[in-house]
């Protein structure tokens, strides 16, 4: 059986594309946390929301099409975790494709159901952990198309994370063991 090290989950560093929702919610819970974060977005920082901000470390790649920051997202992470609360849009979709095709490690949750989410943690940070995932895409649906995921996907990402959550899983335990 795989340990849940509190090490190995503070090192793991956040990717994602800058997109409102899911993708903005990584960026802001791993700066929150002290966390490495970055990854690509579309050539001019597009987002629906308008330009991302430059505080975001973000590289731009030379195409405006999303998918391209997708695939390089994808590619250059150890592993892709796909939050949401509905049905996929089709950018989340192009996201798990991509991830498949590449045989990249994907795991999709649904988030915000409830007291903390709690299966859902266990699973992810199991997941995280047994993969020796040191860089992890976070994806998703955008703000537009599934208003609310933002909040949802930042309270799950800090709880995911959060070294005080991680410590009292470890002295209840142990250690924290994974699924």
């Amino acid at each position: 059986m795989t340990r849940l090290t509190i090490p190995s989950l503070r090192r793991v560093r956040l990717v994602s594309g800058g997109q409102t929702g899911v993708d903005r919610a990584a960026l802001d819970a791993a700066a929150r946390l002290g966390m490495k974060a970055g990854g690509w977005c579309p050539a001019g920082r597009w987002a629906e929301d308008g330009r991302i901000p430059d505080s975001y470390a973000l590289v731009e790649t030379r195409s405006a099409f999303p998918i391209e920051r997708t695939r390089r997202n994808v590619r250059n992470s150890d592993a892709t975790l796909v939050m949401a609360r509905r049905r996929l849009d089709a950018g989340t979709h192009a996201t798990l494709r991509l991830a498949r095709a590449l045989r990249r490690p994907n795991l999709r949750l649904s988030i915000g159901r409830g007291p903390g989410d709690r299966a859902g943690l266990a699973r992810a940070r199991g997941w995280i952990a047994a993969r020796r995932i040191r860089t992890l895409n976070v994806a998703g649906p955008r703000e537009s198309t599934d208003p609310g995921i933002y909040l949802a996907a930042r309270a799950f990402l800090l709880r995911l994370f959060d070294r005080a959550q991680l410590a009292s899983l470890t002295h209840a335990s142990g250690s924290a063991d994974r699924k």
